[in-house]
């Protein structure tokens, strides 16, 4: 593209105003973006940020945060997000834009509820923790002085003096090491991890803080000005509730799943209702393996959880004609006849389906929408068992399953941190014997694809069968969000960007 003298001067003026308006690549977010964008560039942003925490979030728990696999696997995200990840590169302001512009939506989204709030900053700072950590010596200094950190350097003279106290006060730090190392003297307020921890030397109410330790202060310092800042949005949020476009999807991203929506189902009609017994106990997650046992023990299921269960063995491969004889079946075991069911329940199942009322076609229930919306009340099955159930009814379920005494251990130490989706992907590892499953657990159709896959060895499912309790069968269904697969319908890549958003805007 050609400019013309003037044109050109006006690109290179914004390019100007562009590198001052985001000088580096991380920041503590202390102004809000002020620029107006579409609607399109807001949910965009907002996905691909929260792709990123969920991410971070799993690794976190995975992985050591200062291992090389974890550095190696976050960078490589940020890359294929397009976020900044290393503070060199000079030219990236769009990536730091787009940093700036979805922390900012989120903060909004996530500054609802305490749990979220809670969740949004856990991740938050470990996404900082991360970039901080791969800034070189003089761009943490550049960065500390632009967010008015500018501690100040005790002269080679004090450090002299010194030396034998900052030796044996910081771990580490060996009299050579002492005076190769720059040591900053910190006000012990700013330093208070730190002096708890017994790392730093203390004198007249100042800490002579190390270098490279002085990411722990950075930390808390932007800990406290993102806490207050969440508080802060928490407060104004009557004002945007009265935006009648930004509020609706606000909630929804809160509540959100950024994977396959399993809408799209290649195995439909390959799945047989005799199966459905043993793949329960093979290759349900926990949540519906427990809403298969009510139906069969009860005959019957109230709305919830005909809705979370039903929409799953739709997006496992049940047709409609499979599911309104299934359900049927099971009703008039209890005490509904099948006049009363074709009359009563029928309808919402064809609903279901699309075949009734404004004709959605609705998809299967992800796990935060499972975690996050409609808990269940007394005589209620559905919901998640990691996040609704009491952790002693949760051990013993789980013991009755067969699962070992440290596994149950991991996973209810995971429940007790709120990592519900990281205790069902223990869960997994655990009934499938595997060490490391490879991929973020984030909807019980994605866990039951790949139990199949692990399970069949990658074959194709069959319908027709000889035993039902041998038999495996694989959902050929789209992969996890930090896999590589193609989504298998053409327009299956904009209906992931965001679950159910359109469905959200056009439900009864």
């Amino acid at each position: 593209m050609e400019f013309s003298s003037r044109a050109r001067q006006r690109h290179a003026r914004l390019a100007g105003d562009r590198r001052e308006q985001y000088p580096h690549s991380l920041q503590f977010y202390l102004e809000p973006p002020t620029e107006s964008i579409s609607l399109v560039e807001f949910e965009s942003f907002a996905v691909d940020r929260l792709r990123l925490l969920k991410v971070i979030e799993n690794l976190g728990v995975s992985y050591v945060r200062s291992s090389d696999v974890y550095k190696v696997k976050l960078e490589a995200e940020l890359r294929k997000l397009k976020f900044p990840y290393r503070a060199l590169a000079e030219d990236d302001y769009e990536a730091r834009r787009k940093d700036h512009i979805s922390h900012f939506i989120l903060r909004l989204a996530y500054c609802q509820s305490e749990d979220l709030r809670r969740w949004f900053l856990q991740q938050e700072m470990d996404l900082f923790r991360y970039r901080f950590s791969q800034l070189t010596e003089s761009l943490m200094q550049k960065f500390l002085e632009h967010v008015n950190l500018s501690f100040e350097a005790i002269s080679e003279d004090l450090k002299s003096q010194l030396a034998n106290e900052l030796s044996v006060s910081t771990p580490g730090f060996s009299l050579p090491k002492v005076k190769e190392q720059m040591f900053y003297k910190v006000g012990l307020a700013d330093a208070v991890d730190l002096f708890r921890a017994r790392r730093v030397f203390i004198k007249d109410g100042f800490a002579f803080v190390p270098f490279k330790e002085i990411d722990v202060i950075v930390l808390n310092n932007y800990r406290t000005k993102l806490s207050k800042a969440l508080a802060l949005s928490a407060r104004s949020l009557p004002s945007i509730q009265s935006d009648e476009r930004l509020q609706p999807l606000l909630n929804h991203l809160s509540h959100s799943y950024v994977g396959p929506d399993y809408s799209v189902q290649k195995n439909t009609g390959k799945i047989s209702l005799e199966q459905i017994d043993a793949l329960s106990v093979k290759s349900f997650p926990l949540c519906m393996r427990q809403l298969h046992r009510a139906l069969r023990e009860s005959h019957h299921l109230r709305h919830g959880g005909r809705m979370q269960y039903g929409l799953f063995l739709k997006g496992i491969g049940l047709t409609l004609e499979q599911a309104l004889e299934f359900w049927k079946k099971e009703f008039i075991r209890g005490k509904v006849d099948a006049d009363k069911f074709d009359k009563g329940y029928a309808y919402s199942i064809r609903h279901n389906y699309g075949k009734e009322g404004k004709r959605t076609d609705y998809t299967p229930y992800s796990c935060m929408k499972i975690i996050m919306s409609n808990p269940p009340s007394q005589g209620d099955y559905h919901g998640c068992p990691f996040r609704h159930s009491d952790p002693e009814l949760l051990k013993q379920k789980l013991q009755s399953y067969k699962i070992p005494p440290s596994g149950i251990a991991q996973v209810l130490e995971l429940v007790k941190g709120m990592h519900y989706q990281l205790a069902c992907q223990k869960y997994f590892e655990l009934t499938h014997d595997v060490e490391d499953i490879g991929f973020s657990l984030n909807h019980p159709n994605q866990y039951f694809t790949e139990s199949q896959k692990l399970l069949n060895g990658g074959r194709e499912p069959k319908k027709e069968f000889n035993n039902p309790g041998n038999f495996q069968q694989k959902n050929n269904s789209q992969e996890s969000i930090t896999s590589s697969s193609t989504p298998t319908s053409s327009n299956a890549k904009a209906d992931t960007e965001l679950e159910g958003l359109e469905a959200y805007f056009t439900e009864d």
